[in-house]
């Protein structure tokens, strides 16, 4: 079985979706499904109903956190009923207007809280705020987290390594001599495998992501780290079984992983 720990599926229209979904099933590939909103985790709800490999994620993305700063009950209640809580986090690279970022810090310091107080895993972006979304993940005491896409400095990496948190590596891989750099750095009990489709590839190609596209991730992270690719899809899988493990609101995926 594949692991996509982090894809957006909700960005698919309706005449993608039903490929992509019979691509997940003949391929086995277990689908974190985040959102940015909540009408996208309400798309990923709907979508996910029509697969046991698809788990849907409420959170508010930090592009979107200035619509949502004043709507922190909202929030609340769709993180209340969320398995798991993300897409997450802080950006200062992609959003350069620094008016936002208090904005988001008080977003996601509230998903923070909230994930904290009901023991559930989240599912982060970091993009050029790796150390300012490290030192709030310690602040909250937040000890199981998905870090998707690190591209930041190698030391910060080392930092959230030694905290415990699980990485994913995608597309740019494929890419980006730094990514390849940051593949080899994660520990192998600290790797796990995305898309961020449909999205990620597009923004590296101008083609749309597809689930297939995994496969070549799987493919250069085998050869970086000097693995069969079977082995480092065996890797990957056991890692997020143990991240599921003892989690109440996932139960019922980690059986599909198992």
């Amino acid at each position: 079985m594949l692991v996509d720990a982090h894809a957006h599926l909700d960005k698919y229209d309706d005449a993608e979706i039903d490929q992509v979904l019979a691509v997940i099933e003949h391929r086995r590939i277990f689908t974190m499904s985040v959102s940015v909103d909540p009408e996208s985790y309400a798309r990923a709800q709907t979508i996910a109903a029509r697969s046991r490999l698809v788990v849907p994620s409420f959170g508010i993305h930090p592009e979107q956190a200035p619509a949502f700063v004043d709507s922190l009950t909202e929030i609340e209640e769709l993180v209340d009923g969320s398995a798991l809580v993300g897409e997450i986090g802080l950006d200062h690279r992609f959003v350069t207007d620094a008016a936002q970022y208090g904005s988001q810090r008080k977003v996601f310091a509230t998903q923070l809280a909230l994930a904290k107080a009901q023991g559930k895993l989240v599912n982060l972006h970091c993009a050029g705020a790796e150390q300012d979304t490290f030192d709030m993940l310690v602040a909250h005491g937040v000890e199981r987290a998905i870090i998707h896409w690190y591209s930041g400095p190698l030391d910060v990496l080392k930092r959230m390594v030694a905290a415990g948190y699980l990485f994913t590596v995608g597309v740019e891989v494929l890419h980006s001599a730094h990514l390849r750099d940051v593949a080899q750095a994660i520990p192998a009990d600290q790797l796990l495998t995305e898309t961020d489709n449909p999205g990620g590839y597009r923004w590296l190609t101008g083609d749309t992501g597809y689930p297939a596209h995994l496969g070549d991730v799987v493919g250069e992270l085998a050869r970086l780290r000097a693995v069969h690719p079977d082995d480092l899809v065996t890797t990957v899988r056991r890692n997020l079984i143990r991240l599921l493990e003892g989690d109440p609101h996932l139960a019922s995926w980690l059986a599909e992983l198992s």
